[in-house]
Parts: C-alpha cells; sequence; structure tokens
C-alpha cells in the first residue's frame, strides 16, 4: 500500500469555492481518498490531500496523470501551487483508514539528512509505544518518491489545549521526542495545523 500526498497552495480567500469543487472532484480521482484538510494555522491557504494507492505502479500512474493533467482537480482558478509525492508507512503501523479522530490534525514533515532514515525509524519504533500512551498517532511515512528523505507524521487531537498538554507532558517525562535524533538527523522541520472538510473519510 502505498500514499499520494498532495499539497495545493490556493489564493487567499478563495478556499470555500475551492473545497465545494473538491468536493465533487476529490473522491473521484483515481485511488481512495482518505483526507482533504485545511490549513487553520502554519502556512496558510493550503489544502492537504492524502490518496490510498494498491500498489506502486498504481500511485506512479496517478502522479503520472496529475502531471499530464492541466487541472487535475478543477481548481486552477484558485491555485497558486501544488506538489504531489508518494509515501510508505513505517512497516511497524497500521494502514491508515477512514475515521473520526481529530478535529485538529498536527502534520509534521521532517527532511532527514542523508543516510538518517533507518536509525529514524528504528527510534521511532522504540519510543513510539510510550508517546502512544497519552495520545494517538494517526500515521508516519517516509517518502519514496521526489526528496526522499522526507519523513511525515500526523497526529490528531480533539483541542489544541489537548495538543499543547500532551506535547509538554512528553517531554518532560522525557518520552518524547525519540533521543538520538535533532541535529544530529535533521536538515529542516515544518508543523502545520490542519482541519478536515466535510466530506474527509479522515476527520
Amino acid at each position: 500500500m502505498q500514499y499520494d500526498v498532495t499539497l495545493i497552495t490556493i489564493r487567499p480567500a478563495t478556499a470555500g469555492k475551492a473545497m465545494a469543487k473538491l468536493a465533487e472532484t476529490a473522491p473521484a480521482a483515481p485511488g481512495k481518498l482518505l483526507a482533504c484538510w485545511q490549513s487553520e494555522i502554519g502556512n496558510l491557504n493550503q489544502i492537504l490531500l492524502i490518496r490510498e494507492h494498491a500498489s506502486a505502479q498504481a500511485a506512479a500512474d496517478y502522479r503520472q496523470g496529475i502531471v499530464e493533467s492541466e487541472d487535475p482537480y478543477g481548481v486552477g482558478e484558485w491555485t497558486n501551487s501544488s506538489e504531489s509525492d508518494t509515501y510508505a508507512v513505517l512497516p511497524f503501523l497500521k494502514p491508515l483508514q477512514p475515521g473520526t479522530y481529530g478535529p485538529f490534525f498536527e502534520v509534521r514533515t521532517y527532511l532527514l539528512k542523508p543516510g538518517k532514515a533507518a536509525s529514524t525509524i528504528e527510534r521511532w519504533k522504540e519510543a513510539l509505544p510510550a508517546r502512544l500512551e497519552r495520545s494517538p498517532l494517526l500515521t508516519c511515512m517516509n517518502s519514496v518518491s521526489g526528496r526522499q528523505t522526507r519523513f511525515l507524521h500526523i497526529w490528531p487531537y480533539p483541542s489544541l489545549d489537548k495538543r499543547y498538554e500532551v506535547r509538554q507532558g512528553a517531554i518532560k517525562d522525557g518520552i518524547w521526542p525519540p533521543k538520538g535524533g535533532g541535529e544530529n538527523t535533521l536538515w529542516d522541520q515544518r508543523s502545520d495545523i490542519y482541519v478536515p472538510a466535510p466530506f474527509s473519510p479522515i476527520k
């Protein structure tokens, strides 16, 4: 199973129009739509789409179709830019499933230094059980196309206050983040808060 993660940057004040169109086009596109979210905190005017594909070839075919289409989702008139890449869920985690988890999703994207992906995955495997006692993880994936040192993890929270409470507590108690990372592993970090569209299967 592989997942396409598409990030669409739209012009300010056009989110309502773009989301209305995506409600029609996103579920009908190839693959299985899992998420359609809009950024609330961080980089604004972003729409994040996550689609599931049954194989690497299906994911590649989908991305090729995106490249060849002039307007794959019908929101071109409101779009400033878009990017799309394929990810694989870490081998010890379950596939993504539709359901209600949020309504706030923290999407954290790390750019790893060369050669650090394997050790990062192992550190996460060791540290994650203790962290999951505090709050759930929706998924953690590494990129298998484009810039292949990207590490994407998504944390759902019922409120922003709960996010702060959980994160601060995990840091204070020394269970998170996994030890051995930081400047030894990372080139860059990015974090944004998203909220789901009404038609998003994951919300």
